[in-house]
């Protein structure tokens, strides 16, 4: 009797349970569904990313390693670049398919922010490797296999993706956005300001369809001051920490140095940005480190700045320096009106508007501009604007790496203790593309580098 109750009673109990709320069997912690903003805030998270590596800084040779040489000396020639498709561009995607949401109203908006973010996404990919996966990319279980697009056709859809945003923003703010609080004519004029950018990219393989597009930028709506940079602001606390602060501060990793190459373009200049770079050494000096020597010990050069590496440092992505160097270009080409007169002036602001961003003040600027060798001069504009230009991206490296692939400005050199005898001009595919998708990988190196999957490939806009 004693069992037969017990069971009745476990019937019971199993037969009430199916009365709880579907809540209880849900981990709120792991939600199983996501708002169009949250999934744009989560693709926003990987945003630092594309500044906060080392092997950017390596490629643009803004640090050089203190301790341990070794990828800056190019050791490494594959870099996996699956982590961007199945992370922020699946979350962007989702949205793009996902067109009702109105959780945050309105619904364009939405879409808009996530036009420019896949935008900007994939001009960082096709910068870094070439051509790559897009039209067929994206589709999950539906295709494993993607073939590669032209990084020419890549650039239309970037163009494209940045124009359609651009249309789609209307003037109403949008909730919960962490990058810019929702305000829409902040992210208009980045699409803007990423087209404007990307369009300048093209200045040596196809200067018509570069001043074309320039110009459709610029007249759509730039940047207009430091308060409209796209900025990743980390917090002081653990799931949010700078990643420099992690290696330095929370494992104790002191590796990385000022370069040679960077002190030697800052200091003898009284730059006012260099106490920001970085720290003074042990004898109050700023001295940087050869860069790729193998005996970084014998020498005492000036670690990354505090400033840079502090738990809530910022991460500078898109800038209104960055828009008025190139706008400083765009005159010297002749793309805008003023020719040198434009240029002078943008470049001035420019670093002004740097200066600004990096110490928060104009301080020791006078000082800077007297110098003749960072003075504007019309013979040397496009170098003393892709030299300053250089300067300004400092720890964003592979956009300043890019730059100076399309521009040879500031000159860099093979690192000082490694078998390498030039600085990477693209980054190769990852191993497992051979295996996973062998077909279009095989298409893709034999199209544009002669079959050979090298980190000396020219990618398109690279080519002479």
């Amino acid at each position: 009797m004693k069992r037969m109750i017990l069971i009745l009673s476990g019937i019971s109990l199993l037969v009430s349970c199916n009365k709880f709320n579907d809540d209880i069997n849900r981990d709120t912690n792991n939600p199983s569904s996501a708002t169009n903003m949250q999934l744009i805030n989560n693709a926003s998270l990987y945003l630092p990313g594309l500044s906060s590596a080392p092997q950017g800084e390596f490629n643009a040779q803004f640090l050089s390693e203190a301790q341990y040489p070794n990828l800056s000396l190019y050791t490494q020639e594959n870099y996996d670049f699956t982590g961007y498709y199945t992370g922020p561009l699946m979350n962007l995607e989702e949205v793009l398919k996902n067109n009702t949401d109105n959780t945050e109203w309105p619904v364009n908006n939405q879409l808009a922010i996530a036009k420019i973010l896949k935008a900007y996404f994939f001009w960082h990919i096709t910068d870094r490797w070439g051509d790559v996966p897009f039209d067929q990319a994206l589709q999950g279980s539906a295709g494993f296999s993607p073939p590669y697009d032209t990084q020419e056709s890549i650039y239309e859809k970037i163009f494209a993706l940045l124009g359609e945003a651009n249309t789609m923003i209307n003037g109403a703010d949008i909730a919960n956005d962490i990058i810019y609080d929702g305000k829409m004519a902040k992210w208009k004029k980045l699409a803007n300001t990423i087209h404007l950018l990307a369009a300048l990219r093209l200045s040596q393989v196809d200067p018509a369809k570069a001043q074309a597009e320039f110009n459709t930028a610029l007249t759509a709506g730039v940047l207009q001051s430091n308060d409209d940079n796209l900025v990743f602001r980390h917090r002081n606390e653990e799931a949010n920490w700078n990643f420099w602060y992690d290696q330095i501060e929370n494992q104790g990793r002191f590796w990385w140095a000022l370069s040679d190459k960077l002190v030697a373009n800052m200091k003898p200049y009284d730059d006012p940005r260099l106490k920001v770079y970085g720290n003074k050494n042990t004898v109050g000096d700023y001295v940087g480190l050869e860069y790729g020597t193998l005996d970084p010990d014998s020498e005492d050069p000036s670690l990354l700045g505090d400033a840079i590496w502090k738990a809530d440092a910022p991460v500078y992505l898109v800038t209104y320096a960055q828009v008025l160097f190139a706008k400083a270009e765009a005159a010297k080409r002749g793309w805008i009106p003023g020719g040198d007169v434009e240029a002078k002036s943008n470049y001035d602001l420019a670093i002004e508007q740097s200066l600004r961003q990096w110490t928060g003040s104009t301080s020791g600027l006078a000082t800077l501009m007297a110098h003749p060798e960072i003075a504007y001069s019309s013979a040397e504009g496009l170098q003393k604007i892709a030299t300053q230009r250089w300067v300004h991206l400092f720890m964003h490296g592979y956009e300043a790496w890019a730059e100076w692939r399309r521009t040879g400005f500031p000159a860099l050199s093979p690192p000082a203790g490694a078998p390498a005898t030039q600085v990477p001009t693209r980054q190769a595919y990852p191993v497992s593309e051979e295996f996973n998708n062998k077909t279009n990988y095989l298409e893709a190196i034999q199209r544009q580098f002669n079959g050979t999957n090298t980190m000396y490939g020219k990618i398109w806009w690279d080519k002479p």
